[in-house]
Order: structure tokens, then C-alpha cells, then sequence
């Protein structure tokens, strides 16, 4: 287990400070060269080490200056490690105090529909405003590309960035580039001021942050869109006296097993307007009673005689009957618990759209990175953290117990006894601090007043932005029943069409069936009296049959049809040949 856990300390700790900031920088990076991308990327990460290395050097000073210790390997490692875990517990109190409270509150209001509901209606709005923006912000890029393109002809030495750049734009605005562009004109080097391959770099990096943001507000706004209608069906159906869930549009994907044999429309509706939110209601309380455990254990956790942390009361509890089975259910519910509070806060954390998790394969690269570099950094301090709230910490608890394999890697925290019984001790109380502010919400509060519009029952700004999102979803609502009501008016005509061709097809049988029988009747009949009768009825015959092959109705289902009958040509079929007033009347009679 130590070896185990020195390859995943020491692994994380790599990637956390070293490989995945520049990774971040290399991919958010303009450059078009592999060696364009790297320098850009040291160069923006020299300060951010340069934080890592002051706080690690202050450290390292500290104890070269301390008559009672020399400096060793073991020592210096200590010290990295406790430079590193002190900055994640930083982080860790924050996130977790945050956690604690907003995940049981989350959960309490989405088991209230009407409050969803209109918090879905202020969503909109913003969403609206940020589409709008980034559709505004590609427009404007896309024209300075477009000027670039036209600038910068094939000959020239930065051509090839320039197709780079093109690469990277929309499907739609790079046929429009092509259509302008003439690839045979040569560039003159006095009369155009060209753009430098710095200034390409820019615009390139511009052009993915533009693109990426467009089509990520764009699919956030249907999902949104879809969560909205969703929310607004459920409300229409708690009034229904039927008991059957009804959905305002059909869904797009086939109804597969599940819901033909078991989520059938009387268990959703069940489920969507009775069960879901009591099952919101009680697990929400089951989350506070646990965020109130660890709240409590985080600030008494130091405290050995008596044993005031509950979860180190439950370990010991197990600890002298040797339960093992126990104690791994107890520490895998606790630690599962922690990481959701503190891992769910950065899926939540959003700074501008400079770094922003976004859900459906919509997130960056760089917020990807960044959200692995802060689970690299928080996973060793939530480790520690625990072990100190169940008293298995013995540079915490200060008792004589064997170590565990995790904290017999981290090195002796006595190294830097004010920082071991210090911050690593009371620094957790200031999560009491965190819990009651994000209770009353004083961030968002904070934030409302600084500008950034955020969802506040008693604000005016808030109602007129619920009002308006309420509009912008009736506007969708509207836009999408057109929709769905043209494609059903398609589809009935495509059958009327196929059924008529049916019942053509048949006539044209029995009428051939039906000559081709009075033909053999009349040649059984006298043929010295009837020839010349005869001869003309099947000619007659023959005439009437390909007279019958000629108006009948052509084949609706070629290549020739239009989709929408009404579009056709007055006085032409839709099948594109020109029918008589008759035949056309006719027609129109059958279609009345």
C-alpha cells in the first residue's frame, strides 16, 4: 500500500503542477507549430510556477533557519508536500462549505415544480442574451477572417495559416470564403499591409473561443429548451383527471421497451407529479443531517478525550468488534459524500466563460484541464482531511497509533509544527463561517449587486428577466407547433398519395382483367357473322386500355416530387406533367 499510494500521490502532484498547466496553455494556444504552441505555453506559465516555487521556498527557509533541524531529502519532501496539501486544504474548506449547503437545498427545490419552473424562465433569458452575444462575437470574427482571406492570396508565405484558420470555421462561412475567393491573383508586397504571423496567432485563438462558444450556447439552448417544455407538461398534468402523462410534443427518438412496457404514461405521471417530488423531500433531508455531521466533526475533530467527531465515534464503535465490513461501508458513505460536496462545486464554479463546464460534449479543452488539475490538487488534502475527522491521523489526533499506508508517505507534519497544529486544525472550523453564508446566500447577493444578474426572488430586475424568458419559450412553444403541424400535413399527404396510387394500380388490373375476358367471349361467338364486330371491339379494347395507362395518376413517390403540394406549379401535377380540366378537377373533388 505505500508503494501504492507514493505512484498516486506523486503521479497527481505531477500533473496538478507541472503537466497540466502547460497543457492549458498549449491548447488554448493560437500558434500553428507544434514549437509556436510550447513557447507561448512557457511563457504564460513562468508566473504561475514562479507562486508555486515562493511558497515552497518561504517554507524552505523557514527550516533552514530553525537551529533544531538540518536539511535532509526526507525534510525537503516534507515540506513539498505540506506546501502542496496546505494550499489544497485552502481550496477544500472553500469548495466544501459551499457543497455542503447547496446540495441538499438543490435538491429541496427541484421537488417544488413551480419554483423550477420559474427559475428555468430566468435561465432562459440569460441564455438568450449570452447566445446572442456569441453569435455577435462570431460575426464579428468571421469578418476579420473574411478580410484576412482576401488580403493574403495562394502565393504568400502565410497562406498556409490563414487555411488553418479557415479550417476552423463554421461549414456554413467557409463556402461563403470560397465563393469570394480568387485563388489566381498575386499578392504585391507595396500597395497591401499584410497581417503579421503574431497577429494570425490571435485571430486564431479568437476563432476557436469564438466557435466553441457559439456552439456551445446554441445546444445549451435546446437542452434548456427541453428541460423548460418538460417542466411546463408537468404542471399542465397535475390537474389531469386521467391520470396519464401527456406530452406536449413527441419525442424524438422511438419509444423503446421501457416506456411501451414499464415507464408507461401512468407510472410518469405517477412518478413526474406525486412520487418525485416526496423522494426530492426525503433525500434532501438526508443530506443536511449528513452535512450537519460533518460540519460538526470538521470543528470537532481535534478533540480525543472526549471523542466529539461522529464519524470517528462510528469507526471506533466498529473498531472493537472488528467489523471490517462496517468500518469499509462507513468510510466509503463518508468519503462518497465529501467528494460529491466538494466535486460537485466545481462543476458548479463558472469564472466569466474563461473556464465553464458545460454538459453534452460542450466544454473546452482548457476547462476540462482545469477541472482535472483542481481534482488533482484537492484528492491528497480531502484524504488527509478525512483521516483526521475518524482520529487516524497521528499528527492531528497526537496519539500513539500505528500509522496508515497514506500518512506514512506524507512525511512527519511536525517538520512545520505551525502549520500540523495550526492551520491543518483550525482552519476547518471556518466552514461553519462558509455554511451560513451560502445559506443566506450572500455571494449571489454580492454578485447582484456588483452587476452579474443572478436569480433573486424579491428583485425587480429578476421578475423581468422570468417574464421575459417566459416569452422567449411561448415564441419556441409556437415555433416548434408550426413545425411539428407542417410535417404531420406532409406526411398525410404522402399517404393519401401512396393510397391513391394503390387503388389505381388495382383498377388498372380489373379493367385488363375484365376486357381480357369479354375478348375470348366474342372470339366462342359466331366469327363468319361478328368478324368485322370483333375486329373493332378489340381494337376499342386496346384503345381503352392505353387510354386508362395514360390518365391514370403517375408515381407521387419519384425523385420529381416536391415535398409540399401546395408549392406546385397551377395546372401542373406534382409529379411534373400537365393534366386535362377534367382530370384535374377531378382531383380536386377527391382531395375535398
Amino acid at each position: 500500500m505505500p508503494v501504492f499510494w507514493r505512484v498516486v500521490y506523486w503521479t497527481s502532484q505531477c500533473l496538478t503542477w507541472l503537466l497540466l498547466p502547460f497543457m492549458q496553455s498549449y491548447a488554448r494556444s493560437g500558434g500553428f507549430s507544434i514549437t509556436g504552441k510550447i513557447k507561448t505555453a512557457l511563457i504564460e506559465n513562468a508566473i504561475y510556477y514562479g507562486t508555486y516555487l515562493f511558497i515552497f521556498g518561504s517554507l524552505l527557509i523557514y527550516v533552514a533557519v530553525h537551529p533544531e533541524w538540518h536539511l535532509s531529502w526526507y525534510e525537503l519532501q516534507t515540506i513539498g508536500i505540506t506546501a502542496a496539501n496546505t494550499w489544497g486544504l485552502f481550496l477544500l474548506v472553500l469548495l466544501l462549505g459551499y457543497g455542503l449547503v447547496e446540495i441538499p437545498r438543490s435538491y429541496w427545490e427541484a421537488s417544488h415544480q413551480g419554483h423550477l419552473l420559474i427559475k428555468t424562465y430566468f435561465k432562459a433569458a440569460k441564455l438568450m442574451t449570452e447566445k446572442a452575444d456569441s453569435e455577435e462575437n462570431l460575426e464579428d470574427v468571421m469578418e476579420e477572417v473574411r478580410k484576412i482571406n482576401e488580403s493574403i492570396k495562394y502565393n504568400h508565405p502565410l497562406r498556409k495559416n490563414v487555411d488553418t484558420i479557415l479550417r476552423k470555421c463554421p461549414v456554413e462561412y467557409q463556402e461563403k470564403m470560397g465563393r469570394n475567393m480568387d485563388d489566381f491573383e498575386d499578392f504585391d508586397d507595396k500597395q497591401n499591409a499584410y497581417p503579421t504571423e503574431r497577429s494570425l496567432s490571435k485571430l486564431h485563438k479568437q476563432v476557436i473561443y469564438a466557435v466553441q462558444r457559439h456552439n456551445r450556447t446554441r445546444v445549451q439552448w435546446q437542452i434548456l429548451l427541453e428541460q423548460a417544455f418538460h417542466l411546463e407538461d408537468v404542471a399542465k398534468n397535475e390537474t389531469s383527471t386521467s391520470r396519464q402523462f401527456v406530452h406536449s410534443f413527441a419525442p424524438p427518438e422511438p419509444v423503446g421497451w421501457f416506456r411501451r412496457y414499464i415507464y408507461t404514461p401512468s407510472v410518469e405521471w405517477y412518478w413526474e407529479c406525486l412520487l418525485k417530488q416526496w423522494f426530492y423531500r426525503v433525500l434532501s433531508v438526508v443530506l443536511s443531517l449528513f452535512s450537519v455531521a460533518v460540519v460538526w466533526s470538521e470543528c470537532t475533530f481535534f478533540s480525543t478525550r472526549p471523542v466529539l467527531s461522529l464519524f470517528a465515534v462510528f469507526i471506533q464503535l466498529a473498531e472493537r468488534d472488528y467489523n471490517y465490513l462496517y468500518i469499509e461501508m462507513a468510510c466509503f458513505i463518508t468519503i462518497f459524500f465529501l467528494c460529491t460536496c466538494v466535486y460537485s462545486t466545481v462543476f458548479r464554479i463558472r469564472v466569466f466563460n474563461y473556464y465553464y463546464l458545460a454538459s453534452h460534449h460542450q466544454t473546452d479543452a482548457y476547462s476540462l484541464q482545469f477541472s482535472g488539475m483542481l481534482f488533482c490538487r484537492l484528492t491528497p488534502p480531502l484524504c488527509l482531511n478525512f483521516l483526521g475527522l475518524i482520529h487516524m491521523d497521528s499528527a492531528i489526533s497526537h496519539q500513539a497509533k500505528e500509522q496508515t499506508a497514506y500518512t506514512s508517505i506524507m512525511g512527519s507534519m511536525r517538520v512545520l509544527s505551525f502549520i500540523a497544529n495550526g492551520f491543518y486544525i483550525y482552519y476547518p472550523m471556518l466552514i461553519v463561517i462558509l455554511c451560513i453564508a451560502t445559506y443566506f446566500s450572500l455571494g449571489t447577493r454580492c454578485l447582484n449587486l456588483l452587476g452579474f444578474q443572478q436569480f433573486m426572488g424579491d428583485n425587480e430586475m429578476t421578475s423581468d428577466l422570468i417574464d421575459e424568458g417566459r416569452e422567449l419559450l411561448r415564441r419556441e412553444r409556437r415555433k416548434r407547433q408550426r413545425i411539428e403541424d407542417g410535417e404531420n400535413r406532409r406526411r398525410e399527404w404522402r399517404e393519401r398519395y401512396a393510397q391513391r396510387d394503390e387503388i389505381a394500380a388495382r383498377n388498372r388490373m380489373s379493367m385488363s382483367e375484365m376486357k381480357e375476358t369479354n375478348y375470348g367471349e366474342t372470339l366462342n361467338s359466331n366469327t363468319n357473322r361478328q368478324a368485322k364486330y370483333t375486329r373493332s371491339s378489340s381494337q376499342t379494347g386496346r384503345d381503352s386500355i392505353e387510354l386508362l395507362q395514360d390518365a391514370e395518376p403517375l408515381d407521387f413517390n419519384a425523385e420529381t416530387l416536391n415535398d409540399d403540394p401546395l408549392q406546385s406549379e397551377p395546372g401542373r401535377h406534382a409529379g411534373g406533367r400537365y393534366l386535362s380540366m377534367s382530370s384535374s378537377r377531378s382531383r380536386i373533388f377527391d382531395d375535398v
